[in-house]
């Protein structure tokens, strides 16, 4: 009966050791802000305003407690938030990926991002040196570097397309062409 036990005990910890070293992945949007987000459904233009908003209000909470006492609490909680926020900026980088495949014409969200961006950055490049968090600000620099280039590279993207496509202009996506390929 003893062996028995210890075999169980051993494929028990075998099985269970991988899953507690998983690291608990949540969603880094409230539920009223991912609520917002949906009743903003297919509307490009709306979601992206929503996503500067919520990623705005997330720096300046990096920003706040950056300003507080240097405690373990602190620090935990701000490797917590920046990892929400580096997150969030891979998040809109995906709805951004999604846009551009449909040409949808996003120009006047992508200006004030741009200038967001550059304000978030200048954020995290001022938080202090701390050992505890310096994981997460370079992973949230990262996502923030790679954003601010899709962001860039997109507005340029669709000046040159909608200069060429002016009947486009303000259109949510391009729908597929219906005719037959031969």
């Amino acid at each position: 009966m003893r062996p028995l036990v210890l075999i169980c005990a051993l494929v028990l910890l075998t099985v269970a050791a991988p899953l507690s070293a998983q690291r608990q992945v949540e969603d880094p949007l409230t539920p009223a802000q991912a609520q917002e987000v949906a009743q903003a459904g297919i509307d490009p233009l709306e979601r992206v305003h929503l996503y500067n908003k919520f990623l705005d209000e997330h720096a300046d909470a990096i920003k706040a407690l950056a300003k507080r006492a240097d405690t373990p609490a602190r620090n935990d909680r701000m490797a917590d938030d920046l990892e929400d926020f580096a997150d969030l900026m891979d998040e809109l980088g995906s709805n951004l990926d999604v846009y551009s495949d449909r040409k949808s014409d996003i120009r006047k969200a992508l200006k004030p991002l741009n200038e967001s961006i550059q304000r978030w950055q200048s954020i995290l490049n001022g938080l202090p040196s701390e050992s505890s968090f310096d994981l997460a600000r370079t992973d949230a620099l990262d996502s923030s570097n790679d954003l601010a280039d899709q962001a860039r590279q997109m507005l340029q993207d669709q000046e040159k397309y909608f200069a060429e496509h002016k009947d486009r202009a303000g259109q949510v996506w391009q729908m597929p062409s219906t005719q037959a390929q031969h």
